[in-house]
């Protein structure tokens, strides 16, 4: 297969109050409004190339409206779209995306919208915010630990593995690893992606009846210290933390977890490794290995396992899951030591 998507270029999510979300991202996270078209607020990071990577649109609840890649040539948009179609899935060539121009969105097989487009436009900055090295989009942000870009969608779906395969055959995303749980053969996690980078889609089991869900989108910031001010500033704006500052053992990036209004949750990394093995055989891992968590001395918290929109039914570790495997994805360490 040649090589179709090169990298996640925006995310459309909804809020029930898009201003309050918005003075959000200005304020907190150090995004920049770039426009406003029929109520959809675009924004953009001070190192992203390309007119915005996150799109704030009114609605009832938090959720991802869609996920938007670009593909590695227009040849290749074509050939992308011939590919999900012959994989049975109808999707819709679009004219009219914001500063992107011809696109083809489709709706995955669990429920979940991706955008895939070639054309651009590329951020030009004004000149009190342009950057004096000629590789920046723009200056730098004010705003402590601000991230330079957009880095991954994490969605949820009912069969991790099967969504993983699904975007492995049609569109090319490497499978990069699993998580399985310790006491049962069920799998929790999976990463995938379309570069060198460790993964730009996630996806987490999930227990719910209601398809399309998302559990969060990351920013990346340049450097492990950058991410500790930024943990540092938003608590000090009270900005509660939901997870980390810590180090994750798939991908190895440092991550930490927040929520902006709407509920909807954010994650902002940095580190891991890059990897350019076009033939990679994905491991799979277990809690107890420090999937989650590399160093193995923490649980991830509950509240991890909410995605968006809201479910209409249990949670994954909720529906149908034995308590003593709810006990080794939420506290997977305590699965050590045992026969």
């Amino acid at each position: 297969m040649i090589k179709l998507l090169s990298h996640l270029s925006y995310v459309e999510i909804t809020s029930p109050d898009v201003e309050a979300s918005v003075k959000f991202y200005e304020e907190q996270v150090g995004l920049t409004v770039v426009d406003r078209i029929d109520g959809s607020v675009y924004l953009r990071c001070w190192g992203d190339y390309y007119a915005y990577s996150v799109v704030v649109t009114p609605g009832d609840e938090p959720a991802l409206v869609t996920m938007a890649w670009r593909t590695s040539s227009a040849e290749a948009l074509d050939e992308a779209a011939k590919r999900v179609e012959a994989a049975g899935i109808a999707g819709e060539w679009l004219d009219d995306v914001p500063k992107i121009g011809r696109a083809y969105r489709f709706t995955g097989p669990q429920g979940h919208s991706m955008t895939l487009h070639w054309d651009v436009t590329r951020h030009q900055a004004p000149g009190h915010v342009a950057s004096i090295y000629p590789d920046r989009p723009e200056k730098r942000s004010k705003v402590a630990g601000a991230p330079r870009q957009l880095d991954h969608v994490t969605i949820a779906a009912s069969d991790v593995d099967a969504f993983a395969a699904w975007y492995n055959d049609v569109l090319g995303f490497r499978i990069m690893a699993r998580t399985v749980l310790d006491e049962a053969p069920i799998s929790i996690f999976s990463v995938l992606t379309t570069n060198e980078k460790s993964h730009d889609l996630g996806v987490v089991l999930d227990g719910s009846t209601r398809a399309g869900r998302v559990n969060h989108y990351a920013f990346w910031v340049d450097t492990y210290e950058e991410l500790l001010i930024a943990a540092d500033t938003l608590m000090e704006n009270g900005v509660p933390i939901e997870y980390g500052p810590s180090i994750h053992g798939i991908g190895e990036q440092t991550f930490l977890y927040y929520r902006e209004p709407s509920n909807l949750r954010i994650e902002l990394n940095t580190g891991g490794y890059r990897n350019y093995v076009p033939d990679w055989q994905p491991n799979t891992w277990k809690p107890s290995l420090g999937s989650s968590n590399f160093y193995r001395n923490g649980a991830m918290p509950m509240s991890m396992t909410e995605s968006f929109p809201p479910a209409d039914g249990p949670s994954a570790t909720e529906e149908g899951v034995p308590d003593e495997i709810k006990e080794a994805l939420l506290n997977p360490y305590a699965v050590q030591g045992r026969g």
